[in-house]
């Protein structure tokens, strides 16, 4: 994540032939504009604060040749959460066939050069833009010097980040929404604080530092800071204030700026000591004269203590990490909206004592013996010992990816465990033998039934209990139905099916052991019971499970299986 300060006069320059060609004065009211880039839409959930948001206005970057992306789409969704307003720069323009480039132009200069064609497939490409998120996102869009209606209607500014087309017509659109629409929002206070960190890395020479964005309030050296800390509060003294020069951001290596104090808005690199276990995406507190450190202390860890509430109780989960504790939130968020439970979490790399930590899963259920790593990447060691100790970790820096590596991996875990379950789960039902369907009465046995209740499925051991004790007469070794071999027949449904005695021993006979008007019932057992709760609870419908609980009262199966 990166932060770079745009100085009104540098906004002026790079807009001067635009103005221009508008004919339009350019008023200034705001001394500049405080770049903010996350990348990876996750990351976007770090620039929360509780209450309020830290960005004022957002820049939504749509690739003209792919519309929108999974990634877009979420990233219009925490938009439309925190009620941001944002404008969106159709980026990659100079990626249209045969088209001629003005080096940071205005864009609609750079349209009036080009050809014909070009014309026409930047028309249909936008088109097609629009027409998306109206579809996907339900918003409505516009080229920015077509809308009417700012309010209402959102911005595209066609741009090329490469060559810097429609740059300028971005800089203005932001400088004039936020101080045409948004004073109230963007006026700044210098006395209450409000300052976020935004990422925590070593620099060499100067040691752990962090990254931070002051949206209100004023910094000075020597203050004394309180930021959580993933071992508890961490208190501090600030040692230097840091920035880079003026558009320069702040994560490239450049001469730093020293600052003796530093004013709202601005993004800030802080040395100090004791900052290695600081967590990105919370928030950084002042210890004034009159405030108590302990409720400070307290304060500070708020945001962390909610997000380890949410590990579940049981124990039993998988183990998370992210590069922030805003991705972690998101992460968090999308394993619960999906059922996934979560045992343990961290932030930052994936260590050896994180694998330790995720592979004591595997004494209890094999598919949370994983690791889900979100934009942060595993040590050698750690990928090493996970291999040794059969624990998997999986590694993205989109959501959706992570997601479904996880998925993928559950249903393999669930389908071999189906796989080895299936011939000891027996599935509940209840059979009426048809008598004008009888083709074989002595092992094999071939009947016609039809399914009074439950499922019947090959494998199926059944028996008659209208006799005591009970009359085994085989298992289902085949289903038919219409000359088509099936491997289930539901409640209802009329089918041919083949018995055998696969135990040998007594030889049963249709007609002696047992006749056409008795009922043939699945045999359960507690075992059975157990692995269909385990491996085929969503097979079976709430009628299913009210026939399981009415056959362990005939087959005398006591108490909860």
């Amino acid at each position: 994540i990166g932060a770079t300060y745009f100085p009104m006069s540098n906004i002026e320059r790079a807009t001067e032939e635009l103005v221009a060609t508008m004919g339009k004065a350019f008023v200034a009211k705001v001394p500049g504009l405080l770049m903010i880039d996350t990348p990876g839409h996750e990351s976007f959930t770090n620039l929360r604060a509780r209450g309020s948001n830290l960005c004022d206005i957002a820049i939504l970057v749509v690739d003209i040749m792919h519309s929108l992306e999974p990634q877009t789409l979420e990233s219009i969704r925490l938009l439309k959460e925190r009620n941001t307003p944002f404008i969106v720069a159709l980026n990659k323009v100079d990626r249209l066939f045969e088209w001629k480039s003005t080096p940071n132009g205005p864009i609609r200069l750079s349209l009036k050069k080009q050809p014909a064609h070009v014309r026409q497939e930047f028309e249909t490409r936008t088109n097609e833009v629009i027409a998306a998120f109206a579809k996907e996102a339900e918003l409505n869009t516009v080229l920015y010097y077509k809308n009417k209606n700012p309010k209402e209607w959102i911005s595209l500014v066609p741009t090329s980040a490469h060559t810097g087309e429609g740059i300028p017509d971005l800089l203005w659109l932001l400088v004039r929404m936020t101080q045409g629409m948004m004073k109230d929002q963007i006026t700044v206070s210098y006395t209450d604080l409000q300052c976020t960190v935004l990422e925590v890395k070593k620099v060499e020479g100067l040691g752990t530092t962090i990254d931070v964005v002051l949206v209100n309030g004023v910094l000075h050296e020597g203050d004394t800071i309180v930021v959580c800390g993933l071992q508890g509060p961490i208190v501090t003294t600030i040692r230097a204030l840091l920035t880079p020069p003026p558009m320069k951001e702040i994560r490239v290596k450049a001469e730093y700026i020293h600052h003796k104090e530093i004013k709202a808005a601005m993004g800030v690199k802080i040395t100090a000591n004791g900052l290695e276990h600081a967590v990105a995406g919370t928030q950084l507190l002042v210890c004034g004269p009159k405030d108590d450190i302990d409720d400070l202390k307290d304060e500070s860890m708020s945001d962390l203590a909610s997000i380890l509430s949410r590990v579940d109780p049981s124990g039993q989960g998988v183990y998370v990490q992210a590069s922030t504790l805003g991705s972690l939130e998101a992460l968090l968020q999308f394993l619960e909206d999906s059922k996934v439970p979560v045992s343990g979490l961290a932030i930052g790399p994936v260590h050896k004592k994180d694998v330790m930590k995720a592979a004591v899963m595997r004494e209890h259920r094999e598919e949370y013996s994983v690791i889900l790593a979100f934009d942060v990447p595993a040590s050698a060691e750690a990928k090493q010992m996970a291999n040794e100790m059969g624990v998997k970790i999986f590694t993205a820096d989109i959501i959706y990816h992570l997601f479904d590596m996880v998925t993928n991996y559950f249903k393999e875990i669930r389908d071999k465990r189906r796989a080895e379950a299936a011939p000891k789960a027996v599935f509940p039902c209840v059979l009426k033998i048809l008598p004008e369907f009888l083709f074989n009465k002595r092992s094999p046995i071939v009947i016609g039934v039809e399914v009074m209740d439950g499922i019947l499925r090959k494998g199926t051991p059944l028996c008659v209990t209208e006799k005591l004790p009970h009359v085994d007469i085989g298992q289902v070794t085949s289903i038919e139905f219409e000359h088509k071999e099936r491997n289930e027949a539901k409640k209802g449904e009329q089918v041919c099916i083949k018995i055998e005695n696969t135990r040998g021993g007594q030889i049963i006979q249709l007609g002696r052991h047992f006749d056409v008007s008795h009922k043939l019932y699945s045999k359960l057992t507690r075992e059975s019971i157990k692995l269909l709760k385990e491996n085929f609870k969503e097979d079976l419908q709430m009628d299913d499970w009210k026939l399981v609980v009415k056959l362990k009262k005939v087959f005398g199966i006591i108490g909860r299986s």
